[in-house]
Parts: C-alpha cells; structure tokens; sequence
C-alpha cells in the first residue's frame, strides 16, 4: 500500500531578492511516498537546492501549501508552518553535502549529536539514547568506524556517518543534497544502494537531489525532474516513455534510449 507523507498543494518556490521576489517554480502538485528512495534531478541553477531547502522549512515557500503526516497514527495532513522547530527536528532529517569541519570528535560522538531533538538542556544521553546511536552506526554498516576521529575519514565514510546522525535522529523524513557528490563510482552504487534499502527496512520516506543520472534511473523508486517550466514526476520508466527524460538529457552526440535507460555518447 502506497503511503504520502508529503504532500505538495500548488506550492510555489522562491526568494526575495533586493529586486523584488524570483519566482524559481510554482503550481507544484506532488506526494512523496513513505518507503521509496525519490531521485530529485534536474540541471544547475533549476532551483533544486531550493526546493529542498523549502521542503526542509529553511526557507519560507512563496505560495501553496506543503502538508506533512507527522506520524502513521493519524490520517490528517498538518501544514508545515504548523509545526515548532524542535517538532520538525523530530519529523525530518536533513544530511546535507557540505563536509563537516569537526575535530577531536569520534564517529560515535557525531552520531550521537542526531539525538539532541530528544534531549534535556543540558544535552544529556541517556542508556536509551546510546542504544540508538549504536543502532543506526550498524545500520548505515560503519560499526568498524565507531571510535574513529571524524577528520581522517574519507568523503565516503563520512557521508555514512552523516547518514547515520539522520537515523539516529528517528525521523520518519530524511533529505539529502547531492549525498553522492565527491564520492567515486562504486561508493555511490553503495550509497545510493543503502539509501533504497534504508527507506525499505525501516520505513523511511526518503528524497535526495543527485546529478548522477544513470544510477538514479536505476536505483530510484521514483524521480522528480525539474526543469524550467515545472516538474515531471513518475517511475523511470514512467518518464522515459514521457519523453521527460530524454529532453532533459539529449544533446548533440548525446542520445538516450527509454528502453534499456541508458545514455549513449557518440565519439565521433
């Protein structure tokens, strides 16, 4: 059974300039899914890392609505802008691409930042909250890290450790910008592979922006690509047939082929 737990009413995206507003899109009408890895795409400067940032209630929406299901026990929506920021800390988890500057600080102890939601004042972690931490360390596959100091990690392993911070966080959303960028090839199969399995397993509604085309094409549930003149939504194969995907990519000497979705070059 499909479950929403976002859902986007007409919303429209932007933000205030000295000029006036830019609008960067609007009249999005959209669900994203509980269970699915959502691949959002889409060319430099589209707006994508402000669509995140506004779905992340960062930064106000110019217009609509973006309604939230803060728990399966209830079949209301609840506007975002409803919500407290301690209450969205506890609904979404954000992981975004820029590294980390953290020193004398192991990979347990960064983890263990994701559960300050849950915490007192004085940011005290309980037995409980430990037992979290430890959970989503092996979880994310890093338990050979735990007593690592963050800052002689490779861009990969950091990454995870970012990712488990988030499941540490118990959110039932989780965004991610560019989860993969700086990342060689086989570790962003294995990122974008834990991703899927993760929304899978533990229930995760899970949207991430990634310029890797090809392996969201395989490995996403579902994609948003944005373009100028709006969103197309759909499976992969959904929007290749479409011939979204094909417009987006194709170039002189570049073709896309909607059945195998696939990227050919032309070396001539």
């Amino acid at each position: 059974m499909e479950i929403e737990s976002i859902i986007l009413k007409n919303l429209s995206i932007g933000y205030h300039t000295k000029n006036g507003t830019r609008m960067v899109a609007d009249g999005i009408n959209a669900a994203i899914r509980q269970e699915e890895l959502t691949c959002l795409l889409g060319a430099n400067g589209v707006g994508k890392s402000t669509l995140l940032r506004t779905l992340s209630a960062f930064q106000p929406k110019l217009g609509g609505e973006i309604l939230l299901f803060p728990s399966l026990n209830t079949h209301h929506p609840t506007p975002i802008t409803s919500f407290s920021d301690k209450e969205l800390s506890r609904i979404i988890g954000v992981v975004l691409t820029e590294k980390p500057d953290i020193r004398n600080m192991t990979v347990r102890e960064l983890v263990a930042l994701g559960r300050s939601p849950y915490t007192g004042f004085w940011g005290t972690l309980h037995n409980k909250d430990w037992q979290v931490v430890d959970e989503a360390i092996e979880a994310v596959g890093i338990s050979n890290l735990r007593e690592r100091m963050v800052h002689t990690l490779s861009d990969g392993e950091r990454q995870k450790v970012m990712i488990a911070k988030a499941l540490a966080q118990q959110t039932p959303v989780i965004f991610l910008d560019e989860p993969t960028a700086f990342l060689d090839f086989p570790s962003k199969v294995e990122m974008m592979q834990l991703l899927r399995r993760l929304a899978r397993t533990a229930q995760k509604t899970i949207f991430l922006s990634t310029h890797d085309f090809e392996l969201a094409l395989q490995v996403a549930d579902r994609l948003w690509l944005m373009e100028s003149k709006g969103v197309s939504i759909g499976t992969p194969q959904e929007l290749a047939e479409s011939g979204a995907l094909a417009r987006y990519v194709e170039r002189p000497g570049i073709t896309f082929d909607a059945q195998t979705l696939t990227v050919r070059v032309n070396s001539e």
